[in-house]
C-alpha cells in the first residue's frame, strides 16, 4: 500500500525508482548493520536513515522493507515447527512474491509516505502534511489484524510539517507491534531532537569512484571516462552524478573554470555566453545547476587555499586556476565568504524573479572583483 501520486517526489529525474533499483552499490557497512540488529532479535522500531542526498537511503529502504516481509520472524517456525536460518543478506529473489508487489506497489504490508498533490490545487506540496500520517493510522489499524510484519516508508522525513512531526513522534513513543518506521532524511538536524533520539541512525556515505560507476550503470546511464570528474563533482552521490549528466553539467562546469582560469582579466565573450545559455527559456534546472556549481568552485578555491593542495582535477585546467587564485589561508577566506555572499544574492534573486541573466553577470563580477583584490 502506498500515498504515491504520478509526481513521483521521490524519483531522480531520468533513474529508476529505488523500489525498482535491484542492487545498492558502497553500502555495505549500513546493510551489515541492520541485519546485525535483526538477527540479535533486538531490533529497534524506528531507523533514521541519513547521509549525503542520493548515496542509496532510499534504495536501502526499499530493501529493508523487502527483507522484512518477506523473512520469517524467529517465532514461526518451519514445516516441523524448527526455527527459520539465520540471514546472512539483506537480498531478496527478485521473483519472490513479496519483491513483485512491492515492485507493483500492492503488498499489504507496506505503506509509503512521500509528498502528495494538493487536490485544491493540483500541484506538488512543498511539504508532508498532517494528513499522510493519520492516512497511516488508518493503515496500520486496518492491517493489524491480518497479523504478519509492517513497514512504513517516509521519504524524506525533512519534509514534514510541523503537525505531521507531531503526529509521527506519538507513534513513536507508542510503537504498534510488528512494525518498522524507516524515515529517510537527508538533513537529520531539520528534525525534532525527540524524533531523532527515538530512532537508531543508520548512516550511509558518499560511493567511491568504483561504486558510482556501477550504480550510473544499473541507472541505465554510461559515465564513459568521465567516472571520476563525475564522482568528485557529485560528492559520491549517485543522484547527483544523474542529474549533472543529464544537464551537461561537465561540460557547464569545464565552462565555469574556463572563465575563473581568466581572471582577474575577465573574458567578457565567455562570460556573455554563459548568462544568455542560463537565460534561456526552459533553462531553469540549468541555472540551478549554474548556481549549485559555482558554490561547488568557490569551496573548492577555499579549500585550496586552507590546505595548500588542489583536489583531483573535475576539469582541464582547474588544478592550476585553483592554486593561482587561492595560493593561501588569506584567499581561502575570502572565497570563503565570497561563497555566502552569492548565495544568498541567487536566493534573493530567483525569488524576486530577477533577470538571469543579470543575475548571472552579477556573479562573474563579483568572481572578477575577489580575484582582483
Amino acid at each position: 500500500m502506498s500515498d504515491d501520486s504520478t509526481a513521483r517526489p521521490d524519483q531522480i529525474a531520468g533513474a529508476p525508482h529505488p523500489r525498482e533499483t535491484p542492487e545498492l552499490y558502497g553500502q555495505k557497512p549500513a546493510e551489515q548493520a541492520f541485519l546485525t540488529a535483526f538477527n540479535s532479535g533486538r531490533m529497534h522500531h524506528g531507523w533514521l536513515l541519513t547521509g549525503p542526498r542520493g548515496v542509496g537511503k532510499a534504495t536501502l529502504a526499499w530493501k529493508i522493507a523487502r527483507f522484512l516481509l518477506a523473512t520469517p520472524e524467529a517465532d514461526e517456525g518451519g514445516l516441523f515447527g524448527d526455527a527459520p536460518p539465520v540471514p546472512d543478506t539483506l537480498d531478496v529473489p527478485e521473483d519472490h512474491p513479496v519483491a513483485r508487489r512491492l515492485l507493483a506497489g500492492s503488498d499489504p504490508g507496506l505503506y509509503h509516505i512521500t509528498r502528495r498533490v494538493n487536490e485544491k490545487t493540483g500541484r506538488l506540496r512543498d511539504m508532508i502534511i498532517a494528513e499522510n500520517v493519520r492516512d497511516l493510522n488508518r493503515f496500520l489499524h486496518m492491517s493489524a489484524t491480518e497479523g504478519g510484519r509492517r513497514v512504513v516508508i517516509i521519504d524524506s522525513a525533512d519534509e514534514m510539517n510541523t503537525q505531521a512531526a507531531n503526529a509521527l513522534l506519538k507513534m513513536l513513543e507508542e510503537p504498534p507491534a510488528r512494525t518498522t518506521l524507516l524515515l529517510i532524511s537527508h538533513q537529520p538536524a531539520k528534525l525534532l531532537p525527540t524524533i531523532r533520539s527515538r530512532c537508531r541512525d543508520l548512516r550511509l556515505v558518499p560511493l567511491s569512484t568504483e561504486d558510482m560507476a556501477a550504480a550510473l550503470r544499473q541507472a541505465g546511464v554510461e559515465p564513459g571516462t568521465e567516472t571520476e570528474a563525475i564522482a568528485e563533482l557529485s560528492g559520491g552521490s549517485v543522484g547527483e552524478a544523474v542529474r549533472l549528466l543529464n544537464l551537461e553539467g561537465l561540460k557547464l562546469y569545464e565552462e565555469l573554470v574556463g572563465l575563473a582560469a581568466s581572471l582577474p582579466r575577465l573574458d567578457r565573450p565567455k562570460a556573455n555566453a554563459l548568462a544568455q545559455a542560463a537565460a534561456a527559456r526552459g533553462a531553469e534546472d540549468k541555472l540551478d545547476l549554474l548556481f549549485g556549481l559555482t558554490d561547488l568552485m568557490l569551496a573548492r578555491l577555499a579549500r585550496t587555499g586552507a590546505t595548500g593542495t588542489a583536489p583531483p582535477e573535475a576539469a582541464k585546467g582547474e588544478a592550476e586556476m585553483l592554486t593561482r587564485l587561492a595560493p593561501g589561508p588569506h584567499q581561502a577566506r575570502a572565497w570563503a565568504a565570497l561563497a555566502q555572499e552569492i548565495g544568498e544574492r541567487a536566493r534573493h534573486g530567483r525569488a524576486v524573479n530577477l533577470d538571469p541573466a543579470a543575475l548571472v553577470l552579477d556573479t562573474v563580477f563579483k568572481l572578477q572583483n575577489c580575484a582582483r583584490a
